[in-house]
């Protein structure tokens, strides 16, 4: 701790203390001084950085008169010491490390032995997919990623399914449908119905492949020819099963990587659009821009609006309904310190988190048709955001308006779709991809529901 030079009676810069403001705690002895009383100090210099300077300055020249020197080994002050303030001086966590604790707590519990895969995972590097434009040049553009050794995960696993539909057709005799069919199962066919949306290609490198993606370039009339997200975004839209036709609802639609996917199945007849963020809808709109022609906005509809409160507003009902509830975002929230929900403002909107997603939910499924389809869908691995708030939403439905909701079942996905992610194998409702270091993507989880009556 550095020294003070401390001058007595009249100070160094020329002023003089009163003698009745006297220090309420001892202090050192001036030099020389004995037991007599001691004026009030009148300045303080520490000496540190160039302070020696100053000192051997005064020693040469000689202090100013009626002027007298002691040293001590910390700066005094007048009433009582100096207390720290923890709440002012102790630098506060950042987001990411107080959503890494929260997590190691939270999911240490819920996955167990898996925790410590998903964790380094989700603190390294993420893996894209490319979603292919199918508005863009599509031979040139597939031509590129092709080159890249991209492949696209939907066609190659729709492909695997096919084959392996007419092996099992060869050896039994019994005619097995194919992916995108509606044919009525029957007593001997044990797989699944595939049911997905048309149309949506999304090329992706290799499981242990940690190549990236080129950022994509315009054509010609400026339309660029794919999308860069994380490729399990894709999957709660190929849930949504849109047919030609369909009216459909997207509830929280920005940034606009599912909006787009959505418009890229070619089914909608209408697709509306909303968000409750001013700054999120301008992103929406620079994503629209960048990929679709003009002669398809008119089938699109953008809206800015809490989707809390969309059945007040509208009186449509929908085939389809997306409903992407904002979460804790768990990637994000590990890499990020812009936004995060982590922050240490922001504790009582985290904590309402599951609240507002379980209004959004219900909402989403008013806002369906009877027989309509509703897909929920986060970013995020916890319970209390994806399982909970299903199970909750169905409940309240039925005591609150009387209606019907059916959760369907998506393990075929886990079938399709295995060679390009990891699934969770212990998702009591919908599907949950984890992260994983061979496969990168996630975590996503999606759940598809039908509103009955």
């Amino acid at each position: 701790m550095g020294r003070s030079l401390l001058l007595r009676g009249r100070s160094f810069f020329g002023r003089r203390k009163r003698p009745q403001e006297r220090p309420r705690h001892g202090g050192t002895q001036p030099m020389g001084s004995g037991c007599r009383p001691r004026w009030e100090m009148a300045a303080t210099l520490h000496v540190g950085r160039g302070g020696g300077r100053l000192l051997r300055r005064l020693l040469r020249e000689g202090a100013p008169s009626r002027t007298r020197l002691f040293f001590t080994s910390a700066p005094c002050c007048r009433g009582h010491p100096q207390k720290k303030r923890w709440a002012t001086t102790a630098p506060r966590i950042p987001s990411t490390r107080m959503a890494l604790q929260i997590f190691d707590m939270n999911y240490g519990t819920q996955f167990g032995s898996l925790w410590p895969s998903i964790r380094i995972s989700l603190l390294s590097e993420q893996k894209y997919g490319a979603l292919f434009n199918n508005f863009s040049e599509v031979e040139v553009v597939a031509q590129r990623l092709e080159g890249l050794n991209a492949m696209d995960f939907i066609w190659e696993a729709q492909k695997a399914v096919e084959d392996l539909d007419s092996m099992a057709e060869q050896v039994s005799g019994v005619p097995v449908s194919s992916p995108g069919t509606e044919a009525e199962p029957c007593e001997h066919q044990e797989q699944p119905i595939f049911s997905i949306s048309p149309n949506i290609k999304c090329y992706t490198f290799p499981r242990g492949d940690i190549s990236r993606f080129p950022p994509a370039k315009p054509d010609i009339l400026g339309i660029l020819g794919y999308y860069l997200l994380d490729a399990a975004s894709i999957l709660p839209v190929l849930a949504l099963n849109v047919q030609p036709g369909d009216v459909v609802l997207d509830l929280c639609a920005a940034p606009g990587g599912k909006t787009l996917a959505l418009l890229q199945t070619g089914c909608c007849r209408a697709l509306a659009a909303n968000d409750l963020s001013g700054s999120r809808i301008g992103r929406l709109l620079n994503v629209l821009h960048s990929y679709l022609p003009e002669q398809l906005f008119n089938t699109v509809t953008i809206t800015r609006h809490d989707g809390r409160y969309w059945s007040k507003r509208s009186d449509i009902r929908y085939d389809r309904v997306l409903v992407d509830v904002p979460c804790t975002n768990d990637r994000h929230s590990l890499k990020e310190e812009e936004n995060s929900i982590f922050k240490h403002g922001r504790k009582e909107e985290r904590k309402m988190l599951p609240m507002l997603q379980l209004q959004l939910l219900v909402a989403g499924i008013l806002a369906a048709k009877p027989g309509g389809e509703v897909v929920y869908s986060t970013c995020t691995l916890s319970q209390l955001q994806n399982e909970y708030v299903v199970e909750r939403a169905v409940e309240l439905l039925k005591i609150e308006h009387d209606i019907t909701v059916q959760v369907e079942d998506l393990s075929y996905f886990r079938k399709l779709f295995q060679s390009t992610f990891s699934f969770y194998q212990d998702c009591r409702l919908g599907e949950l991809v984890l992260p994983h270091l061979s496969a990168n993507f996630g975590p996503i989880y999606f759940c598809k529901l039908q509103r009955l009556n």
